[in-house]
């Protein structure tokens, strides 16, 4: 083990040199493909290399095109960073290398799944009966609660999906909202349910209650709904108490995509905005978004344990299963994947070293800096903030698409702070979103100065 020792010190040096780095370095590589290619290829060696040269030429070939998304300069697609413990916790979930899919693989791995679950219901206002799920991230947290909807639904109509398919059923109804994540429509075809139909939006990407409650009118026959809390470009919400009545009333199952608003509930001053959301049946969640854990980590919860396992739970008889009273937790029971890495020590950990308070913080902070952002940069010539800042999202625009973009180009060429690029109806416009735990006051003011600076350099069109 002398060897193993030396190289994971090694590496533990290398990481901790790249994250205390983090505040200097360009936040986008400057590097191009071909650069990468002759730094990381070739053939593959004839013969074993020493464990500590390939951790070695890795972190000094692949760094030059490692994007600094620890950063608290970058805003791009709501990626957030890693808090100490969480990383911490994700080097021994590897170095433990437990497969989390039975209790019997890793008994901790499934106990502190079960403590995190008890903590983030708690902690997000949800009904402390639903089960939980961790998965790669909310595409499939999406699959796995529209999984549970379509086994509730069609099992509520007299059909089992699961021993029958989906051929010969009910017609299983899907209403969204007009500016849904995409994760949504995919997670949909991915189950075989194809296109959904389309509830028209407002200005903000809010559900219009009135388009659902028309197009409920008379409905019967199994049907879902896909509400969101947080609209990737504006971070509006849709209104979740009409919209769960609106469900109530149809008996239709409500989903929420909550991939970083549902943090919204962590915080007093927040909290309004996902009021009538613990009255949805299945949420989903990023936890490598507002939370800080690595990557990958995203969460699925259901108000219905039992429609949740009975779409996702298989049995064998080589398998070591808990199969009476449910005194333990087997995780493959409420996610898709067989074998996994077990993500819930990295959510544990950042829980419990943000607590309560530091949860609500968080998410305090970044909100905080998305306003100071819009209302300085609103100031500079030309800027138009198309969306009401009411959580961690600004969209802006310049006067023209041409201004926009080059504006935009720009800055991230700068290297200094990165975000993206994005369309708003129908014309280019750019997203700043605020979900890293290490993103203040500093970072917002050089922001808004980059785009000053190119802005005055770039003529109005």
């Amino acid at each position: 083990m002398t060897d193993a020792r030396a190289v994971l010190r090694r590496a533990a040096e290398l990481a901790a040199d790249y994250v205390e780095t983090l505040g200097d370095r360009p936040v986008f590589p400057d590097v191009t493909p071909e650069q990468l290619r002759a730094a990381l290829g070739g053939p593959l060696p004839e013969e074993p290399l020493p464990a500590e040269q390939v951790v070695e030429e890795l972190a000094e070939n692949a760094e030059p095109g490692v994007v600094a998304t620890g950063s608290g300069r970058y805003f791009g697609f709501v990626i957030g960073g890693s808090l100490p413990a969480a990383l911490a916790a994700d080097w021994l979930t590897s170095a433990w290398d437990q497969n989390a899919g039975l209790y019997a693989g890793g008994p901790s791995a499934s106990i502190v799944e079960q403590v995190a679950r008890d903590w983030l219901l708690e902690l997000l206002g949800l009904p402390g009966e639903a089960s939980i799920g961790f998965v790669t991230g909310t595409q499939v947290a999406h699959v796995t609660g529209l999984a549970a909807a379509r086994w509730h639904v069609l099992d509520d109509a007299g059909w089992d999906v699961g021993r029958e398919g989906l051929a010969g059923g009910p017609r299983v109804r899907v209403l969204v909202g007009e500016k849904r994540h995409v994760t949504v429509d995919r997670a949909l075809r991915l189950l075989g349910l194809g296109t959904p139909e389309t509830v028209a939006a407002d200005d903000q990407g809010r559900m219009r209650t009135d388009a659902l409650a028309h197009a409920l009118e008379g409905a019967s026959g199994p049907t879902i709904v896909c509400a969101q809390a947080g609209e990737v470009n504006t971070g509006a919400f849709d209104p979740l108490p009409e919209i769960a009545a609106a469900c109530r009333d149809a008996r239709a199952w409500l989903h929420v995509d909550g991939a970083f608003g549902i943090w919204a509930a962590a915080s007093p001053r927040f909290r309004h905005l996902v009021a009538g959301m613990e009255l949805a049946d299945s949420w989903t969640t990023d936890a490598h978004k507002w939370l800080n854990v690595p990557y990958d980590s995203g969460i699925v919860m259901c108000a219905h344990p039992e429609s949740h396992r009975n779409a996702m739970t298989v049995t064998a008889s080589y398998l070591i299963m808990d199969e009476g009273g449910r005194r333990v937790r087997d995780e493959m029971d409420w996610v898709p994947e067989f074998s996994r890495r077990a993500r819930g020590f990295a959510v544990y950990a950042a829980l419990r070293s943000l607590g309560r308070r530091g949860v609500q913080e968080l998410v305090e902070r970044g909100c905080d800096a998305a306003a100071r952002f819009a209302e300085q940069v609103a100031e500079l010539d030309g800027v138009e903030i198309l969306n009401e800042v009411v959580l961690n999202q600004v969209l802006f625009r310049f006067e023209s698409d041409e201004r926009t973009n080059e504006v935009l180009r720009r800055v991230q060429e700068s290297g200094r702070v990165w975000l993206s690029g994005t369309a708003w109806d129908g014309r280019k416009a750019i997203r700043v979103s605020v979900s890293n735990w290490q993103t203040g006051d500093e970072e917002i003011d050089l922001a808004v100065q980059l785009f000053a600076d190119y802005a005055g350099k770039v003529p109005a069109r």
